[in-house]
C-alpha cells in the first residue's frame, strides 16, 4: 500500500479543498473549506455558473456568502461519505450569539439543499465567544469544528465545552518557530506543531475526552507522517498526492494507551485569556488566522458584488 493508503488504515483523511476534481479523485472520508478555499473555489470551472448567478442576484451580500458556501459544500458532500466543515464569518469571532444565528442560518441552507445537520461541521474560531458559541450549537444538535487552534488551552477549552472537532494549526504553530526562534528540528517529531497535537492528543485520550483531533495546516508529508494514528488529518491535494506516490512504510506514531486519568479542573475564561495572550505565538497566529480569513471574506463578497 501506499502512504496515504496506510494512512487512511489508521486515520480519517480529511480533503482541505473546495477542488471537486481532487476530491472525487482523492477519495477522502471528509472535506474542510473556509474562505480562502472558497475564494480558491470560486475561480474553479465547476463553480462558474453559481458565482454567475450569485454576481447577477439581487441579494444581499451577506447571503450571497451563505448561498455560495452552502453551494460548494452541497457539491462536496455528494462526492465524499463523511462531513463538510462550513466556516462562519470571521468578523463574527467574538460575538456569541452572532455565530450561533448564523451556524442556524447555513444548517437551514443545508437541509434546505438536502443535506442533514449529521452531514455537517460548523467551523468557528476557537476564540472564548467562539467556544462557547459551539458549546450551545452542540447542545442543540449541531456538531462543530473549533479551528485556529495554536494553544493547549484553546484545545481544552473546547473539550470542556463538548465541541465536536477541534483544528490545531501545526503548519502555522511552526512557521512563528521558524520567524521567531532558531528550533532544532531534526526529525518531524521535534516539530513545534506535530508536538502541539501530540500533547493535545494524549490529554484527551488519558482524560477520556470525546472531541475529536484534527491536525490542520500541513507544511510537508512529514509533519502529517509524525501524527498517523491522530483522530483526522485534513490535508491539501498536493500534499494527499505525494503520500499516494510513496510506497515506503507508514508507522503508527499516535495511539491510545487505554490509561485513563480524573479530568482536571475546567479552565476558567480569566486563565484561558491569561495563557493565550502570554503566549506570543498564540496571540499573534490566532489574530493573524481571522485577520486572514476576513481579508479573504470580504475579497469574496467583492467578487459576488461585481
Amino acid at each position: 500500500m501506499n502512504k496515504l493508503e496506510q494512512l487512511r488504515a489508521m486515520t480519517t483523511v480529511v480533503a482541505d479543498t473546495g477542488d471537486l476534481e481532487a476530491i472525487t479523485r482523492l477519495k477522502p472520508t471528509d472535506a474542510t473549506t473556509n474562505p480562502s478555499l472558497l475564494l480558491k473555489a470560486a475561480a474553479l470551472p465547476e463553480f462558474a455558473d453559481e458565482v454567475a448567478a450569485l454576481t447577477a442576484s439581487q441579494d444581499a451580500v451577506a447571503e450571497k456568502i451563505d448561498r455560495f458556501s452552502v453551494c460548494v459544500g452541497a457539491k462536496i458532500n455528494q462526492v465524499i461519505p463523511g462531513v463538510i466543515s462550513t466556516e462562519v464569518d470571521a468578523r463574527l469571532s467574538f460575538d456569541t450569539e452572532a455565530t450561533i444565528s448564523k451556524a442556524e442560518k447555513l444548517i437551514g441552507l443545508y437541509e434546505d439543499a438536502g443535506i442533514g445537520s449529521d452531514r455537517v461541521l460548523i467551523k468557528v474560531a476557537a476564540t472564548w465567544e467562539g467556544i462557547r458559541a459551539a458549546q450551545k450549537l452542540e447542545q442543540h444538535g449541531i456538531h462543530c469544528n473549533a479551528t485556529l487552534i495554536f494553544s493547549f488551552e484553546q484545545a481544552c477549552a473546547c473539550a470542556d465545552a463538548g465541541v465536536f472537532l477541534i483544528s490545531p494549526f501545526v503548519g502555522r504553530i511552526t512557521d512563528w518557530y521558524i520567524a521567531n526562534t532558531n528550533p532544532v528540528i531534526q526529525d518531524p517529531t521535534d516539530d513545534p506543531g506535530v508536538q502541539s497535537v501530540t500533547r493535545i492528543y494524549n490529554h484527551f485520550k488519558a482524560h477520556s475526552y470525546n472531541t475529536v483531533v484534527m491536525g490542520a495546516s500541513f507544511r510537508n508529508t512529514g509533519q502529517i507522517e509524525a501524527l498517523a494514528g491522530c483522530d483526522r488529518l485534513t490535508i491539501s491535494p498536493d500534499l494527499l498526492k505525494h503520500l499516494e506516490a510513496d510506497e515506503s512504510v507508514l508507522p503508527r506514531r499516535l495511539s491510545d494507551s487505554g490509561d485513563r486519568s480524573p479530568r482536571p479542573a475546567t479552565i476558567s475564561h480569566s486563565d484561558f485569556l491569561l495563557a493565550n495572550n502570554q503566549d506570543p505565538m498564540v496571540s499573534e497566529k490566532l489574530s493573524d488566522g481571522i485577520r486572514r480569513f476576513i481579508a479573504d471574506q470580504e475579497k469574496l463578497e467583492a467578487l459576488l458584488s461585481s
